[in-house]
């Protein structure tokens, strides 16, 4: 079974604060007359339905669309609440990371939600790739909670973190915690030494 940390998505309190994961991801912002909207384009439709499960847990209304290409785009109601998150990731006019930016369990499982992928026995966290300057920043970030990650395909269009070993990997799973119960998404999940990655399966296809 997966044990669970002090440090755990499951166990910590929604925040604002942790739609800074979609922002570390591929997330934009969006300042209108009403206030920021914070939004990420999706490949998988159960990745959407996972982020809006966890954006309306904060309290923040939200909604699905589809972008121009006709992928799920997970989006949230334009909100003054949000402008200062968005204000803090922003420098002038182009994303960018805060310094000494420690991110939540919660800020975790959504980077995991939107862009997180296994690739054979490492799991990688997606990143920017219109926003270079935010990689190694963001690798930053991840030592500051214990998980030192390699920066991959920087020079591609699905530049990355890569999380290797067993110990980082199950420091990641107690952080982000458990899959949400929507099929597809056990598959795409973080695992670590001792995690039965099958029963998650089990439980997320039910």
């Amino acid at each position: 079974m997966v044990q669970l940390s002090l440090f755990s998505a499951d166990i910590d309190e929604p925040a604002d604060s942790d739609l800074a994961g979609l922002l570390a991801a591929h997330g934009q912002s969006q300042h209108t007359d009403t206030g920021t909207r914070i939004s990420i384009a999706v490949i998988e439709p159960w990745r959407a339905q996972a982020i809006v499960r966890e954006l309306l847990a904060t309290g923040l209304p939200a909604e699905i669309s589809a972008s121009y290409e006709g992928h799920p785009v997970a989006r949230t109601m334009p909100s003054s609440e949000l402008d200062d998150l968005a204000g803090r990731w922003t420098s002038g006019a182009v994303k960018a990371v805060p310094a000494g930016w420690v991110p939540s369990p919660r800020a975790l499982r959504l980077w995991v939600l939107a862009a997180g992928r296994p690739e054979g026995d490492r799991y990688l966290l997606g990143l920017d790739p219109h926003v270079p300057e935010s990689h190694a920043p963001l690798a930053t970030a991840l030592m500051r909670v214990g998980i030192a990650p390699t920066l991959v395909g920087t020079r591609g269009p699905t530049p990355a973190l890569r999380i290797a070993g067993g110990r980082r990997l199950q420091r990641l799973l107690e952080y982000v915690g458990r899959p949400p119960a929507i099929a597809g998404a056990a598959a795409a999940w973080p695992h670590g030494s001792g995690d039965t990655h099958g029963l998650d399966a089990h439980t997320a296809a039910h």
